[in-house]
């Protein structure tokens, strides 16, 4: 079975939760209450984008060769 790789990245909400956000699929965004649930709705946005995908013949993209990274910047302050 070929398995396809989707980066995810989850933001905390002032509220609670996290919205997690697919950057490979425009447009696929979803929320949890915890970490695990915010994954489980991602796993289960991500197939339900790729089903709309597959019945409109268009192709499928994959994050296989990308990776997130983050660097920290220094604030600079102005006078």
């Amino acid at each position: 079975m070929k398995h396809l790789h989707y980066n995810l990245i989850f933001q905390p909400e002032p509220e609670g939760g996290f919205t997690v956000i697919v950057p490979a699929l425009p447009g696929c965004i979803t929320f949890g209450s915890t970490l695990e649930e915010a994954k489980s709705m991602a796993i289960d946005a991500i197939q339900g984008y790729l089903a709309s995908l597959k019945k409109h013949n268009e192709p499928i993209p994959s994050d296989k060769a990308s990776f997130i990274s983050s660097i920290e910047i220094p604030q600079t302050t102005h006078a």
